[in-house]
């Protein structure tokens, strides 16, 4: 069983890597390269970081990985036992039950991470579980992923405790990775792609980049994660 596990960890390693290397990096190249200065000088919001503050972002997102991955193998090696409650068949449970897991656990985990988030900006543990993530003070993409390990491996053994809990279809599970991974960027792009959303009705129930810069420089702010609602209900928002 271990070798299954490492097996899976460096598969997993090198898909987690690849991904955050492909949508961080390009997301950055987008909005933050000197090779699309066309695109950019519209964006004169942008805070352009410096190259150490980018490399750090990078080293700490792939130490993080390291956490994520071993989560996403542990997963998948209990699943070859059949211990975990992934199925492959929509008939075992219904198209109903497909979308009403997928915003079931994007509901729980933002009530999770908006009490794990305010936890880890307690002084008792601030310092190495989360002080790694908050050394961008403008973020960018490169920072989304960028975790200290601890943090890394409390939010994987979320969805390790998830496929204990409640039966996921392999879609749904891919589906929230993809959710996960675009909001982090977007939420990461240290500026407002689109000025105008946070003052929409919805847009005042969604997190948005403002909102998360603004947690980067005033860590009492903003501690949700795809929601406002709790921050609006605890007096956070």
């Amino acid at each position: 069983m271990i070798k299954l596990w490492l097996y899976y960890l460096w598969a997993f390693f090198g898909i987690i890597l690849a991904r955050y290397f492909l949508i961080a990096g390009g997301t950055y190249w987008l909005f933050y390269s000197s090779f699309n200065k066309s695109f950019v000088r519209k964006l004169s919001i942008i805070k352009f970081p410096s190259w150490k503050s980018v490399k750090k972002d990078i080293i700490l997102s792939s130490i993080a990985t390291i956490a994520l991955a071993g989560c996403a193998a542990l997963v998948m090696t209990v699943y070859d036992s059949g211990a975990t409650r992934l199925y492959s068949s929509i008939g075992d449970y219904g198209t109903l039950h497909l979308i009403i897991s997928f915003f079931g656990v994007i509901l729980l985990q933002d009530t999770c991470y908006y009490f794990f988030h305010r936890g880890f900006h307690h002084p008792f543990v601030y310092k190495w579980l989360h002080r790694g993530h908050h050394r961008s003070k403008n973020p960018t993409p490169w920072t989304s992923f960028a975790l200290d390990f601890p943090e890394a491996l409390i939010q994987g053994l979320f969805l390790v405790a998830i496929v204990f809990i409640i039966p996921l279809h392999f879609a749904v599970l891919a589906l929230l990775m993809i959710t996960m991974t675009i909001w982090a960027v977007i939420n990461h792009l240290g500026f407002e792609l689109f000025p105008s959303f946070p003052n929409h009705w919805l847009g005042k129930w969604l997190i948005s980049s403002d909102h998360h810069s603004l947690h980067h420089r005033r860590y009492t702010k903003h501690f949700g994660l795809y929601f406002t609602f709790w921050d609006r209900l605890l007096g956070t928002n």
